[in-house]
């Protein structure tokens, strides 16, 4: 019975040391690394989503990210850069009114956002913690949860997300995240279709939702495991292209 013991004792400190070896920072580290690393910083990235395409550019912390959106009117192009956002119809500079800038820069943002990943991990306005593990089908996980700070986590500083990251693989497979706009809601994503484009890696996702809104995102694994959530669309990017800028001679 001792000897029992003393092998649980072992088997348990060893579990807490494997877990305890890595902070949320280098975690999040060596996903971003896997999934390009540097390559981020001195790309140009295109794909369509929803029959809209985007486009990006960063660097040096200058960034743009782009939106060209054909209507009846001609082609509609949004920038969301440093200075700001911009809009041009068949190239001509469009006023935008105050009520509608939130708006478009949240949705050319939004889908920049969730296309990049991991990459916005670091940005300097977010909050990472290691909440613990979880095993998903037999998958083990690490937890990583992620808050804004009110200066430079945009209007949507608020929302509070959670990522599953494989923990031998180091890849996002699962994230959560919970939002107040329109009401507010709940959302759990499950990466599939993993492909390396030019040495970045991209995913689709299933998007699944839970009605009650005051579930925990850390209880979302166990829901979806149950099959408890419902699948309420597909977020798909087609037609990616990746171009990596070369350093100077």
């Amino acid at each position: 019975m001792r000897h029992y013991f003393i092998v649980l004792v072992f088997v348990f400190s060893s579990v807490t040391s494997i877990f305890a070896q890595f902070s949320a920072q280098e975690v999040v580290d060596k996903v971003i690394e896997n999934a390009g690393g540097e390559k981020y910083d001195k790309a140009i990235v295109h794909f369509v989503f929803r029959g809209k395409q985007y486009r990006s550019k960063r660097g040096e912390g200058v960034y743009a990210l782009e939106r060209f959106v054909k209507s009846p009117n001609g082609l509609t192009h949004d920038v969301i850069s440093n200075s700001g956002l911009k809009r041009t119809i068949e190239n001509c500079p469009v006023k935008i009114a105050d009520s509608l800038i939130t708006k478009i820069s949240d949705g050319v943002n939004s889908v920049h956002y969730f296309a990049s990943l991991p990459y916005g991990l670091n940005a300097p306005a977010v909050y990472k913690e290691l909440v613990g593990e979880s095993v998903i089908n037999g998958v083990l996980y690490y937890k990583v949860k992620v808050t804004f700070d009110q200066e430079g986590g945009g209007t949507d500083f608020e929302d509070e997300f959670m990522y599953w990251i494989h923990k031998e693989n180091f890849t996002v497979d699962y994230l959560a995240y919970k939002y107040a706009v329109n009401g507010g809601g709940i959302r759990f994503r499950e990466a599939y279709n993993p492909r390396n484009v030019n040495g970045i890696r991209f995913v689709d996702y299933k998007n699944y939702k839970t009605d009650d809104l005051t579930t925990p995102l850390h209880n979302l694994d166990k829901l979806f495991e149950k099959k408890q959530l419902k699948l309420l669309s597909k977020i798909e990017l087609e037609d990616i292209y990746v171009y990596i800028e070369r350093d100077c001679c």
